[in-house]
């Protein structure tokens, strides 16, 4: 069954369009990644899914809930992590989970149980009487999470989730999300510009870029499609390289920031010829790399340039429009 069904879902800001007409389905228990620079529309689906925004057009169903037309029953069946910080620092961290299940009306005694149960899944129950602004960045994203499930959602929004923590740290948490939705069978929705992250969390990935879904699949079949290797050749004549290399077995060439990206299968295999085919035409090279590829590969392949951490102007601009969170 699906847990989350999206057709064709729009959202603009004037003559700005954040999300452009994307569709996917996600079934029950899934982690399910959206990854894609800041800026690229991420956090603008995920806040008209969690019904923090009106969609211009288009539909989403949670648990069968339309986003649209019952707003309190689609926040019933969600939890969400916000990518800014929500927590109060001047209360406990058991005072910002009472006040959140307050709420939700969760009965007192049942409250006190979910908390108590919450704060031991993410191991802060020996500083649940400590102040907020006492604890480390992991800590807070921790009490966020067990925040988020005390009401027991069976959808959780997790948006960007890692962004600022130490490796550590975050190695730490892909670990209590995936505890968690194998314990649970929550279906998680993840938002990320990280593709390490994506790789070892997500079952798939949807990737987004300037709004629109260019690729889905899991992860392994996407870097599939790029090919079994990754040969990476640094050279002043890298543009011309990439221009001019044919063979029946490379998959194709682009040229970025002084590199020529060659995919092919088994470049082990096929390296001698290819550096005949390169000195053959009295090009130099600097410096020559194999590696299997990774989720930054297909991300080149389906935009013809590398990840950003940062899209200053269209994320500043989309965040200027959206209404802040009280």
């Amino acid at each position: 069954m699906a847990a989350i069904i999206v057709d064709s879902l729009t959202k603009r800001f004037g003559d700005f369009t954040a999300v452009d007409a994307i569709s996917f389905e996600i079934p029950e228990g899934e982690i399910f990644g959206l990854l894609g620079p800041n800026g690229a529309g991420k956090t603008t689906a995920i806040s008209m899914l969690s019904t923090l925004l009106e969609p211009t057009s288009g539909m989403a169903f949670l648990n069968g809930i339309d986003i649209k037309k019952d707003q309190d029953g689609v926040r019933k069946a969600i939890g969400v992590v916000f990518q800014d910080q929500s927590l109060d620092e001047e209360l406990t961290a058991w005072e910002n989970m009472d006040f959140h299940g307050r709420l939700y009306r969760i009965p007192k005694k049942i409250r006190e149980e979910r908390i108590d149960e919450m704060l031991r899944l993410v191991e802060l129950e020996d500083r649940k009487d400590s102040l907020v602004k006492t604890y480390s960045g992991g800590m807070r994203r921790r009490l966020e999470i067990a925040r988020g499930l005390l009401h027991e959602p069976s959808i959780l929004f997790l948006d960007e989730p890692t962004l600022g923590l130490d490796p550590q740290t975050r190695n730490h948490l892909w670990e209590y999300i995936q505890d968690l939705n194998r314990r649970k069978g929550i279906t998680i929705i993840l938002t990320t510009h990280y593709m390490d992250e994506a790789d070892r969390l997500c079952d798939r990935v949807a990737i987004i870029d300037r709004g629109k879904i260019v690729a889905m699949d899991t992860p392994a079949n996407l870097k599939s499609r790029v090919g079994e290797d990754v040969v990476y050749i640094t050279s002043n004549d890298a543009g011309r390289i990439a221009d001019r290399i044919k063979a029946p077995w490379i998959l194709g060439a682009e040229q970025y920031n002084g590199e020529v990206i060659i995919r092919l299968h088994s470049a082990e295999d096929h390296l001698p010829e290819l550096l005949r085919l390169i000195g053959g035409d009295g090009y130099s090279i600097a410096s020559i790399s194999i590696r299997k590829p990774t989720l930054e590969d297909v991300f080149l392949y389906y935009t013809g340039r590398e990840m950003r951490h940062e899209e200053a102007g269209a994320a500043d601009r989309m965040r200027m429009m959206m209404p802040r969170r009280s």
